[in-house]
C-alpha cells in the first residue's frame, strides 16, 4: 500500500508596520527602509473624544510593529496606542509589539514628593493590561522604567548617531567638552564622549523650585575657549538649557551647541532657543518636530536604528549588538 503522508508546511512569518496618528513621517521611514508596506488601518475620532481604529488589511499570524510615540497630544496618542493593540489582539495578529521612540510620562519614574503617583509605572501596568507582548524605546529618562515591565522592553539608543553628528562636524580644532546637563545624566554624557575622542566632561547641577522651572546652581569643569555640547534626553520648555548656556559662556566658552534625543519643544521652547546664544540644537524624530519658525535647530532621523531594531526583533537575533552594549543604561 503506497504511504499517503501529508505534508503540512509551517505558515511564514509576516512582518507588518502600523502607524499610530502621533508620528506617521517617521513610520513611513521605517517602512521604507524595511522594504515594507506601511499597513492600512482607520483612526478617527468622534465629536465626543473617543479613539476608533479598525485595520483594513489581514493582520492574523502577522509579527506586528505598532509605530506610536505619545507627545503633543499625549494622553489621546497614549490611548490610541492602546485600542490599537487590543484591535490586534482580537484580529489575531501573532505578537504585536509597540515602537514608543519617546515613553510618555518618563519623567514622573519615582516619587519625589508625598501623595504623588508614578505615572512611569502606570503606562507599563496600562500596555501590559492591553496585552501588547513587547514594547521598543530610545534613550529611557531612566533605567529603572524598564524594571516596571514584566514583558521583554527592547532599549535603543540615539546617542552615538549624536555623538557621531558633532564628531565629523568641522570646528577648526577647537577642543570640545560635552556637558552634563544634570548629575544624573553623567552616565549619558560619558557614553557621548566615548564616541569623540580628546572629548573632556563638565557636570551642571540644577534645583527645580517648580514643574517646568529650572535653576542652574552649580558647574564643575573646563571650557574656557572650548566648544561645549551639553548632552541631554530631553528638550522640553528649554528653561534648563537655555539656563545652561547662559552659564557655560559666562565661565567662557567659545561656543555652546545642544544635543537631546528627544525634542518636544513645548510652550515657549522656540523663543527661548531663538534668543539664546546656542549655535545649534541638535534633536532626532523620535517624536514629531516642527521647527520651520527657528532656524537653530536641526532634527536627525532614527528611522534606521528602529528599522535594524525591528529587523532582529523580527528574525530572533539581538538587538544589543546593534549598538556594540551602548544601549545599556547603567
Amino acid at each position: 500500500m503506497a504511504d499517503s503522508t501529508c505534508c503540512v508546511t509551517s505558515p511564514r512569518k509576516r512582518l507588518m508596520i502600523f502607524s499610530g496618528r502621533s508620528n506617521p513621517a517617521l513610520a513611513a521611514k521605517i517602512a521604507d527602509k524595511l522594504d515594507v508596506q506601511l499597513g492600512s488601518i482607520e483612526l478617527k475620532t468622534f465629536s465626543n473624544g473617543e479613539i476608533y481604529a479598525r485595520f483594513e488589511e489581514n493582520v492574523r499570524g502577522s509579527d506586528m510593529f505598532i509605530v506610536q510615540s505619545p507627545c503633543d497630544s499625549i494622553n489621546d496618542e497614549l490611548m490610541e496606542l492602546l485600542i490599537m493593540i487590543q484591535a490586534a489582539q482580537l484580529a489575531s495578529a501573532k505578537r504585536i509589539t509597540a515602537v514608543m521612540p519617546y515613553y510618555p510620562y518618563s519623567r514622573q519614574d519615582k516619587k519625589s514628593a508625598a501623595r504623588e503617583p508614578i505615572s512611569a509605572r502606570l503606562v507599563a501596568t496600562l500596555l501590559e493590561a492591553s496585552k501588547v507582548d513587547r514594547v521598543l524605546s530610545m534613550d529611557l529618562h531612566q533605567g529603572q522604567i524598564q524594571g516596571f515591565f514584566e514583558i521583554p522592553v527592547d532599549h535603543m539608543t540615539a546617542v552615538p548617531m549624536l555623538a557621531d553628528y558633532f564628531r565629523y562636524k568641522d570646528f577648526g580644532g577647537t577642543p570640545l567638552v560635552a556637558v552634563s546637563a544634570d548629575a544624573g545624566g553623567v552616565k549619558l554624557a560619558k557614553r557621548f564622549i566615548n564616541r569623540i575622542p580628546g572629548c573632556d566632561l563638565a557636570v551642571l547641577t540644577k534645583m527645580r523650585p517648580d514643574h517646568n522651572v529650572a535653576q542652574t546652581m552649580h558647574f564643575i569643569g573646563d571650557v574656557r575657549d572650548k566648544i561645549a555640547i551639553i548632552v541631554d534626553d530631553i528638550i522640553d520648555t528649554a528653561g534648563s538649557i537655555t539656563s545652561a548656556i547662559e552659564t557655560l559662556y559666562d565661565n567662557g566658552a567659545k561656543e555652546v551647541y545642544v544635543t537631546a534625543t528627544h525634542g518636544i519643544f513645548s510652550g515657549p521652547a522656540f523663543d527661548r532657543i531663538g534668543s539664546s546664544g546656542v549655535k545649534e540644537v541638535v534633536v532626532t524624530d523620535t517624536v514629531h518636530v516642527e521647527a520651520a519658525g527657528c532656524d537653530k535647530v536641526k532634527v536627525l532621523s532614527v528611522a534606521d536604528i528602529l528599522a535594524r531594531t525591528i529587523r532582529n526583533v523580527f528574525e530572533d537575533e539581538s538587538v544589543s549588538e546593534i549598538f556594540a552594549g551602548d544601549n545599556q543604561l547603567f
